[in-house]
């Protein structure tokens, strides 16, 4: 059996001490409530036992079953009613498996343990299988976001926050590489571009040493620094040539629009909407919108602006091919004085030898 626990999440503080103490029998058991902080560790499988008609019991859960979901793992639900709505709001949040109500201590730890050697042996059989469900969980998380701005309601704060995470625990466990082919194997290259950015910050960050929490604030910058083209016609996003001098007026309105649509909303913090505002700002002065200069760029703005350049250098356009990575490592420096000549250099470190991944 592969090292790790069973996350039992219950609303039902009895309950889950005797559940609890029956899984344990079998399996290390560990329990927390809706909407508390998962524990650390490697979640083997999760045992929902939580009532599905609750909305706020509903939202509090979404996150969690992300990360679920990322890092293909197994969720048994213990059903209260086997009604069409419970049953289809227990698939909709990933129940691999659901049991009907007052199900013995018994069928439920055979059921746990088929689960958890049945994912063991998928992932023996597949290494990949959770890199692969680390992007689709990520870019369905990233495209709802998008959605939710480009139809004018309010982004939510759980995805982004399950999103960064995903982000982070892959680069952590797969690195870069593996991030970028795989993320590139979809096709919605606005969305890839935002995980493309937020995953080299995220290995940007482990390189300068960065705390968890520091990283998790770059790469959540990054994850959300395009929102604004949410706003802007399709058809300039994937126009397969050069833009009018119109149409490129309209796309670098992107910047002010994202951060102007996240200010509107509570509990985006100042760094965040910096990030989002000005990540085309050049320290010569003649990036957009506003013209900023030297010292008026932060640091996060200028971390973040070297992994979107590098970014979009690297990838597939409509109007032309990817450049490899030596290729776009020479068109940066040539830029001088535009980006930070010591965090390029250190950015230089995370993209040695690293392949071009829409072409690999």
């Amino acid at each position: 059996m592969p090292d790790g626990f069973i996350l039992l999440v219950s609303d039902d503080p009895k309950k889950a001490h005797s559940l609890a103490h029956s899984i344990t029998c079998h399996l290390p058991c560990r329990v927390a409530a809706p909407g508390q902080r998962r524990p650390a560790g490697t979640v083997l499988a999760v045992v929902l036992d939580v009532a599905l008609d609750d909305p706020s019991i509903l939202a509090s859960l979404r996150g969690l079953m992300s990360h679920v979901r990322a890092c293909a793992r197994p969720c048994l639900y213990l059903a209260r009613d086997l009604t069409s709505a419970t049953l289809a709001r227990a698939r909709a949040l990933g129940a691999s498996r659901i049991l009907p109500p007052f199900t013995s201590r018994a069928v439920l730890s055979a059921a746990l343990i088929d689960l958890v050697q049945l994912c063991a042996a998928e992932r023996a059989r597949e290494p990949g299988v959770q890199i692969r469900a680390q992007a689709v969980e990520a870019c369905a998380l990233v495209t709802g976001l998008f959605d939710a701005a480009g139809s004018g309601r309010a982004l939510s704060h759980e995805d982004v926050e399950a999103g960064t995470e995903i982000v982070l625990d892959a680069i952590s466990e797969a690195g870069i590489q593996a991030w970028l082919e795989t993320i590139w194997s979809h096709q919605s290259e606005v969305y890839q571009h935002s995980l493309s950015v937020a995953g080299h910050a995220a290995i940007f960050a482990s390189v300068l040493g960065f705390r968890r929490s520091d990283q998790h604030r770059l790469a959540r910058a990054a994850l959300l620094h395009d929102v604004g083209k949410a706003k802007i016609p399709r058809a300039i996003l994937v126009k397969p040539s050069s833009l009018t001098p119109d149409e490129l007026a309209t796309m670098r309105r992107h910047p002010a629009i994202g951060a102007d649509l996240l200010a509107a909303q509570p509990g985006f913090d100042a760094e965040t909407l910096d990030v989002v505002r000005h990540h085309h700002e050049l320290l010569d002065g003649s990036g957009y919108p506003d013209g900023l200069q030297g010292r008026e760029i932060t640091d996060l703005v200028r971390l973040v602006t070297i992994c979107d350049i590098y970014s979009a250098l690297t990838e597939r356009r409509p109007y032309r091919a990817p450049l490899r990575a030596a290729e776009a490592w020479s068109v940066m420096e040539q830029m001088g004085g535009k980006l930070d000549a010591a965090l390029l250099k250190a950015f230089r470190s995370t993209v040695t030898d690293l392949r071009t991944a829409s072409a690999a």
